[in-house]
């Protein structure tokens, strides 16, 4: 909320003991969303941090693609491409 402030989201990259991927292409019909995607400058997991100020929506789904969990990479990679 402060002037010039940038919005920073910590998370695990997946939780269920790894079964499950935080970063996920979409969200379920119903989903509560609380954050809007403009409010998002950075979003940090173990593998890394994801820059996703001023990007397109394909640059934003690379950037969380990298830091999302190895094992859900390839799974991600291809949903963005239909998507996007």
């Amino acid at each position: 909320m402060s002037e010039g402030g940038k919005a920073v989201t910590f998370l695990p990259s997946t939780y269920g003991n790894g079964s499950v991927s935080n970063i996920t292409p979409y969200f379920e019909a119903g989903t509560l969303v609380t954050l809007s995607r403009y409010w998002a400058d950075y979003v940090i997991t173990e593998w890394g941090v994801a820059e996703l100020t001023g990007k397109s929506h394909g640059e934003r789904a690379s950037e969380l693609i990298r830091i999302a969990h190895p094992d859900f990479r390839d799974e991600l990679t291809k949903a963005a491409k239909e998507i996007c």
